[in-house]
This record gives C-alpha cells, sequence and structure tokens, in this order.
C-alpha cells in the first residue's frame, strides 16, 4: 500500500462505523477484547487519522500494539504517533486526549506480555517480521 493509507479493510471500516454511531455502545468489545479509538495527525497530510485498535491497561495508562499483522513496515498510525505525540483516544464512550510513547527495554518486555494475553496473536505476528513490534504507551493529558 502506498504510504497515505486511506482505505481502510471493510472489516475495520465496519468496526469503525459502529463504534462511532454507538459512542462506543457496540464496537468497545470486539472478538471478545476491548478496542479504543485512536486518532492521529497524519504526519504528511495534516489530517485526523482514527482507528480502532485492540488495548490493554497498565495502571491508569492504556497500551497498544503497532503490530500491522507482522507486516515489514511500521503502521501508518505509529509513523503519525512518532511524528506528533499529542493523540486522541476514545474508550468506549470516554473521549479524551493523551501523549504516546514507545515503551522500550524491560517495560516493553513486560507489556509485550501484558498485550499477548489479551490476543496472543501479536507472538505470531513478531515472527513474521524482522523489526521489533512497538509497543505504545498512551497518558490520558
Amino acid at each position: 500500500m502506498a504510504e497515505r493509507e486511506t482505505a481502510l479493510p471493510g472489516w475495520i471500516a465496519d468496526h469503525l462505523a459502529k463504534y462511532l454511531a454507538t459512542n462506543g455502545a457496540d464496537g468497545h468489545i470486539w472478538n471478545g477484547v476491548p478496542t479504543l479509538l485512536l486518532t492521529t495527525t497524519g504526519r504528511k497530510s495534516g489530517e485526523a487519522r482514527t482507528l480502532p485498535l485492540i488495548y490493554g491497561k497498565d495502571g491508569a495508562r492504556y497500551v497498544i500494539v503497532a503490530s500491522r499483522g507482522g507486516a515489514p513496515d511500521h503502521p501508518g498510525w505509529y509513523k503519525n504517533l512518532v511524528a506528533r505525540h499529542e493523540v486522541r483516544l476514545q474508550v468506549g464512550a470516554d473521549k479524551f486526549g493523551a501523549r504516546a510513547s514507545t515503551a522500550k527495554g524491560a517495560e516493553r518486555t513486560r507489556l509485550w506480555q501484558v498485550m499477548t494475553k489479551i490476543w496472543p496473536a501479536y507472538d505470531e505476528y513478531q515472527k513474521k517480521t524482522a523489526r521489533e513490534i512497538p509497543v505504545v504507551v498512551l497518558e490520558r493529558d
């Protein structure tokens, strides 16, 4: 896919639409796991980009994984939040600003374990790619 990812796969677009239409009542739990809506600012376009992502919790912080299913390159949303750490989140009906950072070292290892308990396929995704899949921490403003 081109650098600018605009068209979402149908299942992601459907999930996003349901989440937005119901203010999280339908969509917060997806396939038995919790999801949030992450809105980043496009690093080139400056446009808001929103995606539903599986999340975990670490105290008051939210944790997400930039897996892209084990693709060789990071997802566009991750590149966007590296360029601009300020993001918007919707968790269920709760909407707020947050600051994103990439977990490193022992913290990444610990949080990776938290996330693979929620979505075990992350381990398979990591085996499919040479890149270290980033684990992102989101802290409410």
